[in-house]
């Protein structure tokens, strides 16, 4: 259909539905909206511009500001020949006379997509919200605050007179507005820099440029955590909470001294997201599949012995345990758990918060809970070797032992239980299986593009074209949805070891681990690099992100 029709009957449905002339084309188009922009953009005579086009030009909004250029959906970019305007709607003939007036000329249009025009200024949001309220921060000068909930909004950050305690509050609800699961405050010789870790990787946001300024920042975190603003040469650990949108969140707070003043990391610990996360959770949702879920599934009704999971901090561990409890939580079993913190309340669980100020530490919970007895218990983490050799001899003694322990894979498990002092042959009696993950993040579903990897990626991955000639390589190009990244949420990747005997009796005689990989393996053990693969394969996630999460050798 020639474009001049589908703007006239778009405009017949516009006028019926009450609707924009813009919506009723872009619907028609269905999935093909870059081609209807491209007819759009000749029509007008326009020229189109992508996302990556824009974000290779500097927005000029010092002369359209941020909020307006949100408000009203279009953007003023800077190039070499001047001011060019960026719109997605070419019908909006009231927007191009506001954007002359404000702008002071005529002006050079271009059309943009209005998906990738909202990506656009999506990435400017958090950075130019947190840099607003610090242009005075030169002269700010400290002022204190109580250790309380304190409620943050955007109207009590408007009202918020002092710019240190703006930035602050500014910095939190950003942070939990885009579900950054920590905030990094890093100390520099002019100033400080704030990051935000999202799905797992860090974004810069935004910075103060004055030491003067960074300093009160750190001690303003350092009020809120209750914790000494004068010490600066030692590390300082505390806790607070907001509240936002009604509920209380809680921020765990690592204060550290650097060359430049100190450093702190915020850790989010939003249990409303969390419970609405876990809503229905399930090893499934998590992203595991075929003999792995079957496997865990055995194993999560075992009568006794222990199920180790291993990763970094982040990696989803606590999360698959929660899965496993909340799966085989029928009533019949006493389950009794032990966490630092509980992070999220399982009904008909008891859950024991641990607390070393009084002397609660996970050893002598562990302890305690043998005593309450238990079918199940889960410890949130195997730190020391008093903890280990208590977990063992529960495992030994008729109960399913669900625990966490930091290490790169599962055998690496092997070794750090040893290393603790643990007996190899009450270790490989008690355990049942290790659990290796780590979170890969996915691409966005609202802008997955296929791709053709180039040979030199190909060959970082350690893949030849040979191996690929079956798969299907996408990756997202950036909307407003995934704010511009091209990911979306995160889904674990495995490898998950069963002790049979041959196993247990390697271990025991110390085996090197070699042979203990080309056993595992002949068993059916797919590692971590292969499962990362095969999510790669399939177009759900990219090269360079399997390529940041696991070893390619």
């Amino acid at each position: 259909m020639d474009i001049r029709e589908s703007i006239a009957e778009a405009g017949i449905r516009a006028a019926a539905n009450g609707s924009a002339i813009l919506d009723e084309l872009y619907q028609s188009a269905g999935t093909d909206r870059a081609r209807m922009a491209r007819e759009l953009a000749q029509k007008f005579n326009y020229s189109l511009l992508d996302l990556q086009g824009m974000r290779q030009i500097s927005p000029a909004f010092d002369v359209l500001p941020y909020a307006d250029a949100m408000r009203r959906r279009c953007v003023l970019l800077r190039n070499a020949s001047g001011l060019v305007g960026v719109i997605s709607d070419p019908f909006d003939n009231d927007l191009i006379s506001w954007l002359e007036f404000s702008a002071g000329a005529l002006l050079q249009y271009v059309l943009a997509l209005p998906e990738d025009l909202d990506a656009f200024l999506m990435q400017y949001e958090e950075q130019l919200r947190i840099a607003d309220p610090v242009l005075s921060l030169q002269q700010a000068s400290h002022e204190g605050g109580g250790a309380h909930a304190e409620e943050i909004s955007l109207r009590t950050i408007s009202d918020d007179q002092h710019p240190i305690v703006k930035l602050v509050n500014s910095t939190l609800y950003d942070a939990l507005k885009v579900s950054a699961s920590d905030i990094h405050l890093e100390s520099t010789p002019n100033g400080l820099v704030i990051k935000y870790r999202i799905d797992g990787v860090l974004s810069h946001i935004g910075g103060v440029a004055s030491s003067v300024a960074a300093e009160q920042v750190i001690s303003r975190i350092k009020i809120l955590a209750e914790l000494d603003i004068g010490e600066r040469r030692i590390p300082q650990d505390g806790r607070f909470k907001v509240i936002m949108d009604g509920r209380e969140v809680d921020f765990r707070v690592s204060i550290m001294p650097s060359i430049f003043g100190e450093d702190a990391v915020l850790r989010v610990l939003d249990k409303k997201a969390l419970s609405d996360e876990l809503q229905g959770l399930t090893l499934q949702s998590l992203g595991f599949g075929g003999c792995t879920l079957d496997t865990l599934h055995e194993l999560a009704v075992e009568p006794y012995g222990m199920l180790l999971v291993t990763g970094p901090t982040g990696s989803g561990k606590t999360t698959t345990l929660y899965a496993m409890i909340s799966e085989v939580n029928n009533g019949l079993d006493k389950i009794i758990t032990i966490e630092d913190p509980v992070e999220y309340q399982l009904g008909g669980v008891l859950q024991i918060p641990v607390n070393e100020k009084k002397g609660l530490s996970f050893s002598r919970g562990l302890r305690s809970i043998l005593r309450h007895d238990p079918d199940k218990i889960m410890v949130g983490e195997v730190r020391d070797p008093d903890t280990a050799e208590i977990a063992v001899q529960a495992a030994l003694t008729g109960h399913l032992v669900l625990t966490t322990v930091h290490a790169n894979n599962v055998f690496d498990v092997i070794g750090r239980f040893i290393h603790m002092g643990v007996d190899p042959y009450s270790f490989v009696s008690a355990v049942n299986a290790i659990l290796a993950q780590r979170l890969v993040r996915m691409n966005c579903v609202h802008c997955n593009q296929s791709i053709v990897p180039s040979k030199q990626l190909l060959a970082v991955s350690r893949l030849t074209e040979e191996q690929v000639r079956n798969y299907t390589f996408m990756k997202g190009g950036g909307c407003a949805i995934c704010r511009g990244s091209g990911y979306k949420g995160r889904q674990a990747i495995s490898e998950l070891l069963v002790l049979t005997d041959e196993i247990r009796e390697m271990i025991v005689a110390r085996a090197p681990i070699r042979q203990l990989k080309e056993v595992a393996r002949r068993n059916g053990m797919a590692s971590l690099r292969e499962s990362a693969l095969e999510l790669a394969s399939a177009g759900r996630t990219t090269l360079e992100e399997i390529n940041r999460v696991t070893f390619s050798a």
